[in-house]
């Protein structure tokens, strides 16, 4: 009985000497901790940096810190190759031009928003602004080509039978940076007139594989780096007769007008929401194996080529590159607060695009971009109901609503009828232009064709603005340029009606200047010139009459 006690103790003294040798090592292998949010940082694209930076101020109230640095999409795409930042943004793909080589870390492409890019420009006719401008797509590329020097070009007035275009220089603006504007400018401009591009891009220097794809435009332009700058430039004061490529919301942001570019179907239309949504039906996503590189990234051509009269024809859309493993910094705690950011711009995030001048991404783009954050290592995923999101594009019947609700252009902005629509597009949607060409048969209507569908306030039932009205006499002559704006009839002909010019943006003295100037002196004369010749004959006579006394 003493022995077995004895055995007793002794197998408890044993347990209690492994409990007080395990304990350390037990409290030092805590349970796996819970990921984190902390701040993540990506850089590239400029063309959607305005949904991007909306997007990471909406997060923010949620401890979601997203440093964005708009670089251009080329230098987006070297930083992640070189595993300088945890994400990328881009509107083409790794190896789309020529000689580019594709990262050796892991990742994948995941569409984040949908746009048009649109040609914003700064020209007036006498004075006053033009809102309502259109170019065919073989003109746009003669412009950017230098073919096209002059905005009185014949081709140039075939567009716009309602403008007297002037004798002002055109100026085209480029990109200096690595840009994927660029990119998908050149894209379209390679496929629909290779004739007129093609022989160009070679003469400068490039090779026929780099004419294909180009970030960076030859040279020969003005140039300016990324699309706030590049649409700022245009926007100065100073650069009256400059046009140039970008995003439809800097042209929004601006407050200045784009071009309604020609589509297949015979109609000059600008890229809304709606007009984008039309167009992006068209686009071919590469869907076929979930891991392979490419998968998701687009083909536009059926875009350039779709015959609805609807439809934009440089509609695309925004890349982020994200990574699909826990290297070149990326935690995964980094992996986990970008699919916080991801979850967010795919569903909410889409709500308010349109406000900005992008469209919104149609429902199997979200359901796929939603399949490729859980490919990101680390991330907790988000059980959400995709209904949820409210993005204006979903239907019920899994249609696109903004594309099936578009309206067809107004008869007014069709090729070939001796017409054109006077509402203002853009960032100038609320003003509109007048005829100005007596012998165009331009239409002062506005274009409404109806109630289906809504343009955000940019398509032609804009709110048209002031006109000025042309007096009787000779026709009335731009001072800048000496081109006759005015058919001179007396018939009361208008004019072209725009936001108003103060002098001071004007660029220096001209000519109405000097004759202001010699109204004042001539009105100066008027008035003090008989006091003081009839003050001289009385002093003269004074002092005759004193000699003669």
């Amino acid at each position: 009985m003493a022995e077995t006690a004895t055995r007793m103790r002794r197998g408890v003294a044993r347990l209690l000497t492994l409990a007080l040798v395990g304990a350390p090592v037990l409290l030092a292998t805590p349970a796996a901790a819970a990921p984190r949010l902390v701040s993540i940082t990506g850089s590239g694209s400029t063309w959607s940096q305005n949904a991007l930076d909306q997007w990471r101020a909406d997060v923010r109230q949620n401890n979601i810190t997203v440093h964005y640095s708009g670089v251009g999409s080329t230098a987006g795409r070297n930083a992640f190759a070189q595993g300088t930042i945890d994400f990328a943004v881009s509107e083409i793909e790794f190896g789309a031009e020529a000689n580019e080589a594709i990262p050796r870390r892991k990742f994948a492409y995941m569409p984040i928003v949908a746009g048009g890019t649109s040609f914003m420009y700064n020209l007036k006719i006498g004075g006053r602004r033009v809102t309502n401008l259109r170019l065919s797509g073989d003109v746009i590329t003669k412009i950017f080509t230098e073919k096209i020097k002059m905005w009185n070009d014949p081709a140039i007035r075939a567009d716009n039978p309602g403008l007297n275009m002037p004798a002002r220089k055109i100026i085209p603006v480029v990109r200096s940076d690595g840009s994927g504007t660029t990119a998908q400018f050149v894209k379209w401009m390679n496929n629909q007139y290779p004739d007129i591009w093609r022989p160009w891009c070679r003469d400068k220097g490039r090779t026929e594989a780099q004419c294909n794809v180009l970030s960076f435009y030859p040279p020969g332009f003005t140039a300016q780096a990324g699309s706030s700058q590049i649409a700022g430039y245009v926007a100065g004061s100073n650069a009256e007769g400059a046009i140039t490529y970008v995003e439809y919301s800097y042209a929004k942001e601006n407050g200045f007008p784009v071009v309604k570019v020609l589509n297949k179907a015979g109609y000059y239309v600008e890229p809304t929401a709606n007009s984008v949504a039309v167009a992006l039906t068209r686009a071919q996503i590469e869907t076929g194996n979930p891991n392979a590189q490419n998968y998701l990234t687009q083909k536009l051509e059926g875009v350039y080529n779709d015959r609805d009269r609807r439809t934009y024809p440089l509609s695309s859309y925004s890349y982020m590159v994200i990574p699909l493993a826990h290297e070149n910094g990326v935690t995964e705690d980094k992996a986990y607060t970008l699919g916080r950011f991801a979850y967010y711009f795919l569903c909410q995030g889409q709500q308010k695009v349109d406000l900005l001048g992008y469209s919104p991404l149609p429902i199997n783009l979200v359901e796929a971009g939603f399949n490729q954050v859980k490919r990101i290592p680390g991330v907790v995923q988000e059980a959400r109901p995709i209904r949820s999101c409210n993005n204006p594009t979903f239907s019920t019947d899994g249609t696109n609503t903004l594309a099936r609700t578009a309206q067809n252009p107004p008869e007014c902005d069709k090729k070939g009828n001796g017409q054109q629509c006077t509402a203002g597009t853009g960032g100038a949607a609320s003003t509109s232009t007048e005829n100005s060409n007596p012998a165009g048969g331009g239409n002062s209507s506005t274009g409404n064709t109806g109630n289906t569908g809504n343009t955000g306030g940019t398509g032609p039932n804009a709110t048209a603005g002031p006109s000025a009205s042309q007096s009787a006499g000779p026709g009335l002559i731009d001072p800048a340029t000496g081109e006759v704006i005015g058919g001179g009839d007396g018939g009361g002909q208008q004019f072209v009606a725009g936001v108003p010019v103060s002098l001071d943006g004007e660029g220096g003295w001209r000519l109405r200047h000097s004759m202001m100037v010699l109204a004042g002196v001539v009105l100066l004369a008027l008035v003090l010139g008989p006091p003081l010749i009839f003050r001289r004959s009385g002093v003269t006579r004074t002092g005759t009459e004193g000699r003669d006394k």
